[in-house]
């Protein structure tokens, strides 16, 4: 079945940079205390996977209407219906254009939105749903279908001029996640995360007090519960250190919907075994900046300490010795490691102190025979939410780097940024490379 999005009119919208800009945007409506409680509520594809799930998401719902609370809900596509659209449309050699298979993917979020506002109804509550068709949607996004940005300015206005007056007019507004309509009148998909993102937008539009992420689990853990069974809940965490996990594969939210975040707007994530949406869960505070940023992160002179050696990572002393003389004598800007060698990167001008202290550290241990130094090097940091989602751009900085002839001395990839060593007197035209491989990547 295909649905026509009866929107068809591009929106001819200025769209450079508005995806991923996180501008505070002021309201007159907002401005006050509000003296009723505004919650986004978000079911992911678990909470909502058969019919009992289903009744209880929407019992939560009502209990907290009964407070007086004002609710927005964002629902996920039921269960697994995602994936089977996937392995439907993927059953020949020949893809599906991302167009087309947005149109698909999007139909899981657009029954899922229908049914969940029955069961609201079912509960004696006024409730209204949004689709991508209807004239008053309110997520407005790029043309990058199957990974579409929304405009983050134009969403917050929709929801503040077709949202919020059915919120406070006592409806319950149940919007699909994950899905958009693009400015060429298509609808679209934000990939990865997408509903996390719809909810915080909506947050945004409403002046929420709250977005709460109801999920399979408990909140978010100290680990993998699958690899350590004893694994605990963490009561509050940061979205920069969130993303540090992210980038280690554990995917407790996709960094793109963080990016959305608003800085004032806490997240609390709570399982859907809970009684109450006021139950316990993991609060997430903070934001990201969300512009990939190429910088000097030091305006004086860095230089590398080499321990070489047979076997030096098996001795942890080591590492401990070294950490203990930098954390005396100086700062530390970064370290790597291999079996035989550790090359720490440290200020220059803290040498005369910090070097004489490794090269003590060296003398004690018999798995490190000597060190050696660099020095007049250049430290640069690319960082930014969305470098770790553009593959190949290493490769494209280091073939540039190399065509012009700048050697690199040393780099190290951490949570969303990459750290790069040159040669101080290559340091303004090395960033200059630097950033222009990054303009033109992401």
């Amino acid at each position: 079945m295909v649905v026509t999005t009866g929107y068809s009119a591009p929106l001819n919208l200025q769209t450079e940079n508005a995806s991923t800009r996180q501008t505070s945007i002021t309201h007159p409506e907002l401005n006050h205390q509000l003296m009723t409680k505004r919650l986004v509520v978000k079911f992911g594809g678990s909470s909502l996977a058969d019919r009992g799930r289903i009744e209880r998401a929407a019992a939560l719902i009502a209990k907290e209407c009964k407070k007086g609370t004002k609710l927005v809900v964002v629902v996920s596509a039921i269960g697994k219906t995602t994936e089977e659209l996937i392995n439907l449309v993927n059953h020949s050699d020949k893809s599906p254009n991302k167009t087309d298979l947005d149109d698909v993917l999007a139909m899981g979020e657009r029954t899922s939105v229908r049914v969940f506002a029955t069961a609201l109804k079912g509960q004696g509550l006024d409730a209204k749903y949004f689709d991508p068709s209807d004239p008053d949607w309110p997520i407005i996004t790029d043309d990058e279908f199957s990974n579409a940005n929304p405009i983050v300015e134009l969403c917050v206005q929709r929801v503040r001029d077709h949202v919020l007056p059915m919120l406070d007019g006592g409806t319950v507004p149940v919007i699909a996640g994950f899905v958009g309509l693009s400015t060429s009148g298509r609808v679209s998909t934000i990939g990865r995360g997408g509903s996390d993102t719809t909810a915080f937008i909506l947050a945004r539009g409403i002046g929420a007090d709250e977005v709460v992420l109801v999920t399979d689990a408990e909140g978010i853990l100290s680990a993998d519960p699958k690899l350590i069974p004893g694994a605990r809940r963490l009561d509050s965490i940061d979205v920069k250190t969130l993303i540090g996990l992210a980038d280690s594969g554990t995917k407790f939210i996709h960094r793109k919907a963080l990016r959305y975040k608003d800085p004032n707007i806490p997240v609390r994530v709570i399982s859907h075994r809970n009684d109450d949406l006021d139950a316990e869960g993991t609060i997430i505070t903070g934001s990201v900046f969300n512009e990939v940023e190429v910088s000097f992160e030091s305006t004086t002179p860095t230089m590398s300490v080499t321990l070489a050696g047979r076997g030096i990572s098996e001795n942890p002393e080591i590492i401990s010795e070294i950490s203990e003389s930098i954390k005396k004598h100086s700062t530390l800007n970064g370290l790597s490691a291999d079996f035989d060698s550790v090359i720490v990167y440290v200020p220059q001008e803290f040498s005369a102190a910090l070097l004489p202290a490794i090269h003590d550290v060296v003398m004690r241990h018999g798995e490190a025979i000597a060190m050696a130094v660099q020095r007049d090097l250049a430290f640069i940091r690319i960082k930014g939410v969305g470098l770790e989602d553009t593959p190949g751009i290493i490769g494209k900085m280091s073939t540039l780097l190399r065509e012009t002839g700048i050697n690199i001395s040393g780099m190290l990839t951490l949570a969303s940024s990459i750290l790069v060593f040159v040669s101080w007197d290559d340091k303004e035209q090395a960033l200059n490379l630097m950033k222009r491989v990054v303009k033109e990547s992401i």
